[in-house]
């Protein structure tokens, strides 16, 4: 599987979300996750605050806490329930979830620790290209194993564990949707020819 050739782009840098109260996320992110605070700011005039956390290799997410942000939009602005518990449809140009990439060899036992820490999760689901993308149980066929829960604003978070190198025709086969329903038929081969 061939790189980016466009850009050199070096994985994400931050992501920045919106939070209702700073105290609370720092106890989430840092205290329940694990992530370091690398970088606090008090944005000027009063306008909020904006704190950067670790996620690793290099990485951060980062929240803003403005003091006049609207409420939250569940079923809008993110998902409203955890994969497999309930609805997780957001709207266009929504972030729908973070996915933060974790050893596969620890992704049982930090199911087992996210639960001690008291955090509420969905099952662990085992995605395969069976009909239904989940198998009841690891086996050759899993690509990614996935567990979901939510941050303190609703924000839909997975511990995604890779059990299979992605890419090629095996992994890349399905023409993409257009907003009409039809599929913009050849588009993957064209992306096969670029590699």
């Amino acid at each position: 599987m061939s790189g980016n050739t466009v850009f050199d782009i070096r994985g994400v840098n931050h992501l920045a979300l919106v939070c209702r109260d700073m105290a609370k996320t720092v106890e989430f992110y840092r205290d329940v996750l694990g992530m370091p605070l690398t970088k606090t700011i008090d944005l000027p005039g009063g306008m909020g605050q904006h704190f950067f956390f670790d996620i690793g290799n290099g990485d951060s997410i980062a929240f803003f806490w403005f003091p006049d942000a609207p409420p939250a939009a569940p079923g809008i602005a993110a998902p409203s329930g955890l994969p497999a518990m309930g609805d997780m449809k957001s709207a266009h140009g929504s972030m729908n979830h973070i996915a933060f990439n974790v050893p596969a060899e620890k992704f049982d036992e930090y199911v087992a620790r996210l639960h001690e820490r008291g955090v509420q999760t969905s099952m662990v689901l085992n995605h395969d290209d069976s009909e239904w993308q989940v198998a009841p149980q690891m086996q050759d066929g899993v690509f990614v194993r996935s567990v979901y829960f939510f941050d303190p604003d609703g924000v839909c978070l997975e511990f995604a564990a890779w059990t299979a190198q992605l890419g090629g025709d095996a992994h890349v086969r399905h023409d993409p949707m257009r907003a009409d329903g039809t599929k913009a038929v050849g588009m993957i081969v064209k992306d096969a020819l670029l590699q």
